[in-house]
């Protein structure tokens, strides 16, 4: 047996048509665009390609889409009077600040600064606490583990009642949500992280797989139940001498083609969890908007 692989891409291929139907919907019945503003400091090459693509992704989507980008230098007084200016902005719904932060700005502060009813990162203590408590329709929640649970449901369907899920990984931004969501699906749910004892023992038991721990294939293939589904939220760059000196590739938390053997679907890295993550922003910037003028919450999903 060899694992279906989860096409992240198609699937954040038909939430991207969602949000841009619901966008434009949005459009037709407030007189304007949904609003989403990007703020970069410094000038990170990798930030730079993700804040490029979300602009892009914007763009698409017929949104209102604003970059802001800052130099190294910006202190954290200026940061902060930015987020603010957005925050009374009524035509701005999303505000994403680009993490991480350079040294000398706390990101905690610049992060609580942001209006929570704006924070499409779903990284203000509001927003989390409403996940927290079962509130996940009124809260705008971390975009990785929003994207990883519709990949889960686009193998088994929405409910997941009857499902053992572990997850591994006890993260603010992907472990403690992603465990969450799957609750809320009715999920039976472990969070299991690298001090866990026989944690393969445990892994073995998981319908339903999560791995989150940031440890290049740390999960071998017989740590997985036959029959599971596998989402790898991993992103890991490892040395690739076979493909020359110096050269590297991408690897996931999960041993894939191990897990494959056992596995039922699991997610490719790169083009799993990868692309969900800008998708669902999109969809957490239609669903902000749609939450700030009092209009029921659209929904996206596989």
């Amino acid at each position: 047996m060899s694992a279906t692989r989860i096409d992240g891409k198609a699937v954040a291929a038909r939430v991207l048509d969602q949000v841009r139907d619901r966008a434009a919907a949005f459009t037709a019945a407030k007189g304007r665009p949904p609003g989403l503003a990007v703020v970069l400091v410094g000038e990170d090459p990798a930030s730079q390609v993700y804040v490029r693509n979300k602009g892009r992704e914007a763009d698409a989507a017929g949104f209102r889409s604003e970059q802001h980008t800052l130099p190294l230098s910006t202190s954290q007084a200026e940061l902060l009077a930015i987020v603010a200016r957005l925050n009374a902005d009524p035509g701005i719904d999303g505000i994403l600040v680009q993490l991480p932060l350079p040294k000398g700005i706390d990101t905690e502060t610049v992060l609580l600064a942001i209006d929570p009813a704006k924070d499409v990162d779903g990284f203000h203590p509001i927003n989390v606490g409403l996940l927290g408590t079962g509130a996940a329709d009124k809260a705008l929640v971390p975009c990785t583990p929003a994207g990883s649970v519709i990949l889960v449901e686009s193998v088994l369907g929405p409910s997941l009642a009857g499902k053992h899920a572990v997850v591994v990984g006890r993260s603010n931004i992907v472990g403690k949500p992603v465990a969450q969501l799957l609750l809320q699906r009715d999920a039976t749910v472990t969070i299991a992280h690298s001090r866990t004892a026989d944690l393969p023992a445990i892994c073995r038991m998981a319908d339903v797989l999560v791995a989150a721990v940031g440890r290049p294939e740390m999960i071998r293939g017989d740590w997985v139940k036959p029959g599971a589904v596998v989402i790898d939220v991993g992103i890991n760059r490892i040395a690739a001498p076979e493909k020359g000196e110096g050269k590297t590739r991408l690897v996931g938390d999960v041993a894939t083609e191990e897990a494959a053997v056992h596995a039922a679907a699991i997610t490719p890295v790169p083009g799993g969890v990868g692309p969900m993550t800008i998708a669902l922003l999109m969809a957490n910037t239609v669903a902000a908007a749609h939450l700030r003028e009092g209009l029921p919450r659209p929904h996206f999903g596989a």
